[in-house]
């Protein structure tokens, strides 16, 4: 998303200033050094559009970043410097917040290095827009009101408390539940405030529109959704479904819903499909795997962890599944499996935001039961898995294309400004 809006801010208006502000190390890296953009001694230049670009954050708490600086991150002009002695969150940071009545998990995230870069990033540049990559990074729409007169646009990734609420509502534990309702309640009154003070809104789903326009229906908002370019999303030629189909999940693993998922398949699913079919694998890849999943380890539950390419990956397994219990947005996994012409076996919640028809594009499965049986039957009728995966492939030509959501990209900042 980064390298496309920083291609529409080149094209619009014949070249205007944009800055984004993510909030992962992946996606600074990623914006930094190389991609669509391209980079040079700090001036980016496309089709004409000349653009000023300087990109900062803090290190998120996924990659062991936290409060008061630990684990900063700097990026400029394209040089990335990160402080490695992390030490994490600290649980007296979550307390503080919850006295005093902040949401933690916006919170953790807010620095006083991050302030002063950013206002000495203000001062010394004229923008335009101003994206902000999630909720996240909504604690400094002050300092870039005091510094900026550019437009704030807020894209929204998730409607983030209705994750923690499904979180929530399924952990056994009454203590955890109700530590989580709480820090719940706050989050959910910070995100909801936040439509008032941007100029703009995007999010990448239509239930996740419609939520946040309910909201506030005089911000301008829109759905871009995820994109891909299908010609970095090539397909084998002639596709032959295995006899043995192997399973396979490509995910965030230090994401919640992602990790209670997959418990829940590994417990509750698995060894009642692997005893009819004992030849039958499961591998999981993805960062930082946790112990409660290594310990699902074994000759039938591989775990690949962290993998050189995810396309590759996915093209050498079959069946991709996607158990979330939890969540919210779209699963751009799930685009990305479908754009590789994968079958994806997903809950309700995994196709949330997704128009996809179940049994033609996708499969979708909300119980142990129902997983089973749409297992069973890809693997006792191997070629429904490669109707589904060219049907899926067609679905994200359609409806994913890089080229339709960046006009609409266009055509947003034309209505904002």
């Amino acid at each position: 998303m980064s390298d496309l809006g920083g291609y529409v801010a080149s094209c619009f208006k014949r070249g205007l200033r944009c800055i984004n502000i993510p909030t992962t190390l992946l996606s600074m890296v990623d914006a930094a050094i190389g991609g669509v953009s391209a980079r040079d001694s700090g001036r980016i230049t496309i089709n004409g559009g000349d653009i000023s670009v300087t990109t900062v954050s803090a290190d998120s708490a996924a990659i062991g970043g936290g409060k008061n600086g630990k684990g900063l991150v700097t990026i400029n002009d394209g040089t990335v410097t990160v402080n490695k002695n992390c030490n994490g969150d600290s649980i007296w940071d979550a307390l503080a917040s919850f006295l005093k009545g902040q949401s933690y998990h916006v919170y953790r995230f807010y620095t006083k290095e991050m302030v002063q870069r950013l206002t000495k990033v203000l001062q010394e540049n004229d923008f335009d827009i101003i994206q902000l990559e999630s909720i996240f990074v909504a604690p400094y729409i002050n300092i870039i009101r005091k510094y900026s007169k550019a437009k704030i646009v807020l894209r929204l990734h998730n409607v983030e408390h209705i994750i923690w609420e499904r979180i929530a509502r399924n952990h056994v534990s009454w203590i955890k539940k109700f530590v989580l309702k709480q820090m719940n309640r706050q989050l959910k009154r910070y995100e909801c405030s936040l439509m008032n003070k941007v100029d703009g809104f995007m999010t990448i789903s239509d239930v996740d529109y419609d939520f946040f326009h309910a909201l506030a229906p005089n911000t301008p908002g829109t759905v871009i959704p995820f994109a891909v370019d299908l010609d970095n999303y090539e397909i084998e030629d002639e596709y032959i479904p295995s006899d043995q189909p192997e399973l396979f999940h490509l995910g965030s693993m230090n994401w919640m819903p992602n990790v209670e998922g997959l418990e829940w398949f590994l417990e509750d699913v698995f060894p009642a499909i692997l005893e009819k079919f004992p030849l039958l694998t499961f591998t999981m890849a993805g960062r930082s795997i946790p112990e409660s999943l290594q310990r699902f380890a074994s000759d039938h539950v591989i775990i690949a962890g962290e993998v050189d390419s995810a396309n590759e990956f996915m093209l050498s397994k079959d069946i991709m599944i996607v158990p979330l219990l939890s969540g919210s947005g779209i699963r751009i996994k799930i685009i990305e499996g479908m754009a590789l012409g994968k079958t994806i076996i997903t809950t309700s919640i995994g196709a949330e935001g997704l128009n996809v028809e179940n049994g033609k594009h996708i499969f979708i499965a909300d119980t142990a039961e129902e997983f089973i049986a749409v297992i069973e039957k890809c693997i006792k009728t191997p070629d429904i898995c490669t109707i589904i995966g060219e049907n899926a492939r067609h679905y994200v030509a359609l409806n994913h294309n890089i080229e339709v959501v960046t006009q609409e990209l266009v055509d947003f900042y034309h209505e904002i400004s």
